[in-house]
């Protein structure tokens, strides 16, 4: 059954450097009007309030304590949890530093602290810079990674989605997990293993049954009602080029992918592949896999970004709250410009208010 509890969302403030808060600021009165939600900022309220000025906004911006309660958020009213250091205010546009690192980190710590003790119902992310937030002492290579720490949880994933559109090619979407995420290319040989690949087939597998189940209200699949009761048909990409052409161009697709494959299509998952990653996207695309399992991070992003980048969403899958978060960086060269498009946070809220509706 879909609640109609009106959830709460503590929106991150990212780096202050970035674009995080003028996005915030921007994408204001939509994401207040679109979802019946109280979305409250985690982060600093003079930072919000230079946000303001920069874009000309009649918003004023009111102080929250612990006591989230109090908010009153309206296409005029920003309810704002300080949580940051003062200093942060100091932080200089499109540059690297430890400050806005800090205030990033705090930021997410605050609102996973939240979301994992029910204060709020989702936390929904805004671009931070992995550089600053190394300076600030924190050694997680991003959010994902931070917040599953945070949580307690060794088994997650990312998911970007990109939902039905009519201005996007292909009316389906795209859906996609990833096995590895921030690390170096040369790792990626050393961590892709038939139990990581196991473990996301499951993730994705999970989460597209419970949204194709007919509780989702068509937020992740234009499929929802057509298969209510059925299974979601999960694609697995190859490492290699050509899904390693027999093992001609490499092994890991018979020793390692497939044999996943194998033990979940043996466990009653609707999963095929390994596929070349060129074309499975397409198939993707176009309604054949409601997920695809993407082998590392870039397999996974430049398909779903060339098809929307602004209109994806970063979804964490395995944790026991939820998070969603901006498909996009911290946009440095265009930082503190009014030019940002909010577009893809706008989308992040809407997911998560409908994913706290079915909780």
């Amino acid at each position: 059954m879909i609640s109609e509890k009106k959830p709460k969302l503590a929106l991150t403030l990212g780096d202050v450097a970035g674009i995080g808060p003028e996005i915030i600021v921007s994408g204001w009165s939509r994401i207040v009007q679109q979802e019946n939600c109280i979305p409250i900022v985690f982060g600093d309220q003079r930072v919000i309030e230079k946000a303001i000025d920069l874009l000309g906004c009649d918003y004023i911006v009111q102080p929250i304590d612990a006591n989230l309660e109090i908010a009153e958020p309206s296409t005029h009213v920003i309810p704002c949890l300080n949580c940051c250091l003062d200093d942060v205010r100091d932080a200089r546009p499109g540059e690297v530093s430890g400050m806005a690192g800090e205030a990033a980190y705090q930021s997410i710590i605050a609102a996973t602290l939240h979301a994992i003790s029910g204060k709020v119902d989702a936390i929904v992310t805004t671009p931070i810079n992995k550089q600053a937030l190394n300076m600030a002492g924190c050694r997680f290579p991003g959010h994902t990674e931070l917040i599953a720490s945070r949580c307690g949880v060794e088994n997650f994933a990312m998911m970007l989605y990109l939902g039905p559109s009519e201005n996007i090619k292909g009316t389906h979407g795209l859906t996609v997990v990833h096995v590895t995420l921030h690390t170096a290319m040369r790792n990626i040989f050393d961590e892709i293993a038939t139990e990581n690949v196991l473990a996301k087939i499951q993730l994705a597998n999970d989460f597209m049954l419970k949204m194709l189940s007919g509780r989702s209200t068509g937020v992740l699949s234009d499929r929802s009602t057509d298969m209510k009761g059925q299974t979601p048909a999960v694609g697995v990409c190859s490492l290699n080029p050509h899904a390693g052409e027999s093992g001609l161009f490499g092994s890991e697709e018979l020793n390692i992918i497939a044999p996943a494959v194998k033990i979940a299509h043996d466990a009653g998952i609707n999963v095929s592949g390994p596929f070349p990653a060129d074309t499975i996207m397409l198939k993707a695309r176009d309604g054949e896999f409601d997920a695809v399992v993407a082998m590392f991070h870039d397999q996974g992003h430049i398909a779903l970004k060339l098809l929307g980048m602004h209109q994806a969403v970063n979804i964490t899958l395995g944790l026991p709250i939820i998070r969603t978060s901006v498909a996009h960086g911290t946009a440095f060269d265009i930082a503190w410009q009014g030019k940002a498009n909010p577009a893809s946070l706008i989308e992040a809220c809407r997911v998560a208010c409908v994913l706290a509706k079915n909780q």
